[in-house]
């Protein structure tokens, strides 16, 4: 079953257990996901080159937490970061906060995930500025996770960096050599003071009195980069759960398959059906916040400086990586009386009189 199914048949007891909980940007959320190609003001007309056929289909709602949207959206940000790829080593840097600061992030998302992309950024700037190896700018782009692969609620950001740094001055490339770019324990240790200084002093968030002196960051070489921004992108537009990972449901309970992230087996998690909706539910990002962000050299106002660094890449010997040409989805729908192909003519106004309203998530 799909989960838009299992949203559609529990949704009255889902809202009665989580009343106090559901945000408005989760209820248009909902909305969205509910609406999605069943009703809307706008559908798109097809018709038939063999026979007479024509026929009308509602709009996707486009939802950015629909499981049902958003696939030619990761194609497209995983094509524009192909084209930003330098022919030099990669790193993975990941920072994640705390579980005791995680009931912050439950009932503040927007604030603390603005904190800990500011934060973090700083601190990676901060960092290459100081590196003997690197001293000058770099570039990264940052991916926003909320859960880790049980789905429980584990906000971290993967941060992915070419190993190099651009000497405006000196107009020159400086690449970082061997395998290593930062100590992830320092990195661990700024990042811990950085963000408990941005909550209390900037933010004047009160923290739970017990807090952990050793937080996690890691920093991971990952080759060539493309491998990374693949692993990345599977996460990043199609919603928290995949159907396809939804293994049984009954009326009480849903189960889904994953991966265990330490012993590379999958596992079978199982949850009461209410429970289950607000796991993935809970995942629902606050309106206008970016989950992926560029900085530095990847920004997209520094294209024609990356432009520049990667012909002197070139000319130095440099080789890129060959990377194969990636195909949008086209819509194929066969026609139902002569079972050809029929043709997309355009987006029409819905009649007045077929537009119903969805009841059951006002």
């Amino acid at each position: 079953m799909k989960f838009i199914d299992i949203l559609r048949d529990h949704l009255d007891a889902f809202n009665q257990a989580y009343e106090q909980q559901i945000t408005p940007t989760m209820r248009q959320a909902i909305y969205a996901i509910l609406s999605c190609r069943t009703i809307s003001e706008r559908t798109s007309q097809w018709a038939c080159q063999s026979c007479t056929h024509t026929a009308d289909f509602p709009l996707s709602c486009g939802h950015r937490s629909c499981p049902q949207c958003q696939h030619n959206t990761t194609s497209d940000w995983l094509a524009k970061q192909q084209a930003k790829l330098l022919p030099v080593n990669y790193y993975m840097v990941t920072f994640t906060l705390p579980f005791e600061l995680r009931v912050v992030a439950k009932h503040q998302p927007e604030v603390m995930y603005q904190a800990m992309f500011s934060v973090a950024a700083s601190v990676l700037k901060e960092f290459a500025k100081n590196s003997k190896q690197l001293g000058g700018d770099i570039g990264f782009t940052g991916v926003l996770h909320t859960h880790n692969r049980r789905r429980d609620l584990h906000p971290h950001i993967h941060f992915i960096i070419p190993a190099g740094s651009f000497n405006k001055d000196r107009k020159h490339w400086q690449k970082n050599k061997g395998k290593y770019l930062f100590n992830a324990f320092n990195l661990a240790n700024v990042w811990r003071a950085r963000v408990l200084e941005h909550l209390t002093h900037k933010l004047d968030i009160k923290l739970p009195a017990s807090l952990p002196k050793k937080w996690v960051v890691d920093c991971q070489h990952v080759g060539k980069g493309l491998p990374a921004l693949k692993y990345l992108s599977r996460y990043l537009y199609r919603g928290v759960l995949p159907d396809k990972s939804i293994i049984g449901t009954t009326d009480e309970q849903v189960s889904f398959e994953y991966q265990n992230s330490q012993t590379k087996t999958t596992e079978i998690r199982t949850l009461p059906t209410v429970k289950f909706l607000w796991l993935v539910l809970q995942h629902v990002l606050p309106k206008g916040l970016r989950r992926v962000r560029d900085y530095g050299l990847l920004s997209g106002n520094c294209s024609k400086l990356r432009q520049q660094i990667q012909l002197m890449l070139a000319v130095a010997g440099a080789v890129f990586p060959i990377i194969s040409e990636l195909k949008r989805a086209v819509a194929i729908l066969p026609c139902p009386c002569c079972h050809q192909p029929m043709s997309f003519i355009g987006i029409h106004a819905r009649p007045t009189s077929l537009k119903t309203p969805l009841s059951n998530t006002a």
